[in-house]
Parts: structure tokens; sequence; C-alpha cells
């Protein structure tokens, strides 16, 4: 059986220098990704055109937008492009510059070309989800963040923040505060599944169904 073997990160994206290559639709589908789970990314645009709807997007959340073909020049400093145009040639030309200065590069809709995935992304408060298919099938990815979107309470937040209160109380060394945390939480998951995956159990039996 194959096996993912990615390592999933959370990056803080209003730290890093990001270049998205290419304004049209996927452009405008990874920029879109990108904003609704960090919206103070840093990031600048190059390319010849722009849909208005991506003029837009950038306008509301500080994008740099940069009208020109790509060139080498616009990767230093870089430290994640994500190539979008509809030329195979400048797309794959864009893998092989990143790779050579060791810039993180992802090539939209071209697996071998990427060195990381945009996967789908739940996000509840303080709690993100990350979901990856290895780059096998975005719509499964797709599917299964609508699932747990629906599945993790919208209070999940409130039981964070109350644990992390409680976390600050707890007296000790990191491994005692650890055990004291797994004792307190471990019927968490129990009344989590009780709760939300019975109410829930329609959907998931449709979800596997679906993808069986």
């Amino acid at each position: 059986m194959e096996r993912n073997e990615l390592y999933p990160v959370f990056l803080k994206v209003s730290q890093l220098n990001i270049l998205i290559i290419g304004g049209g639709n996927v452009g405008l589908e990874k920029l879109t990704f990108l904003l609704k789970s960090s919206p103070n990314a840093k990031v600048e645009m190059v390319s010849i055109e722009f849909l208005d709807a991506t003029l837009e997007l950038a306008k509301k959340h500080d994008v740099k937008i940069t009208y020109d073909a790509y060139h080498e020049k616009y990767l230093v400093g870089r430290h994640m492009v994500i190539a979008t145009t509809d030329n195979v040639a400048v797309n794959e030309q864009v893998y092989h510059d990143c790779r050579a200065l060791t810039i993180l590069v992802n090539v939209a809709d071209n697996p071998p070309y990427c060195d990381f995935y945009m996967g789908g992304i739940v996000t509840k408060g303080n709690v993100k989800v990350a979901i990856s298919t290895n780059g096998k099938s975005p719509t499964t990815a797709k599917r299964l963040r609508q699932f747990f979107e629906d599945v993790i309470p919208e209070n999940i937040d409130d039981l964070v923040q109350n644990l992390n209160e409680y976390r600050k109380t707890i007296k000790g060394d990191f491994e005692e505060k650890v055990e004291t945390l797994n004792e307190f939480t471990k019927g968490l998951v129990s009344k989590i599944g009780d709760n939300e995956l019975t109410k829930n159990k329609t959907v998931w039996s449709q979800l596997k169904k679906r993808f069986k």
C-alpha cells in the first residue's frame, strides 16, 4: 500500500516572502486559498495580465501586483514560489530556477514539480486541520475538508482557550504537565465522537461510499 510520506508543517506566512507567478484563474485560486487561511500573508504576484477579481482581492490584502513576464530576478529573497502560468515551459523553468536557489516551489497541477502541496484546510478559531492526499486528488481533500468543517464543533476554540488557561495553573515539570493534561482530556475524543460523529453518521457513510 502506498503511503503519504509528506511532513506537515504550519508556516507563519506573514513572516515569509511569497511569490505567485501567473495572474489567471489558477493564480487567483492559489491566492484565494492562501489568504483565506492567512489573511496577512506577504505575497507578490507577477504576470503579464491579471483578472479583475485578482486585482480586487490583492487590493484588499495589500498583495503587490507586478506586470511583467517571469524572470529569475523575481526569485531574489523569496521563501516560497507558486507557478500558475498556462505555459508549461515557463512553469518548469520556475521549478528548476527555484531548486537551484533552494527555494520551496509549487508548480500548479504538476506534482513532480512540487516541493509542497496546498491541501485542504479547516479552521475553527485557534484549531487548524490540514488535509493532504499526496497530490493525488484535490477533490478528495476538498470533500474531507467539508466533512471535518461540519464535524468539528464551532465551540472547539473555547476548549482550547480554557485548556490553555488550565495549563498555566499546573505545577511540575513538562512531563508532569503533559501527563496531567492527557488525563484531564482523555474523555474528549469519545464525547466529541458521541455528540458529533453520531449526528453526522449519514454524511460519513456517504463519504465512505464516494471514495471507495
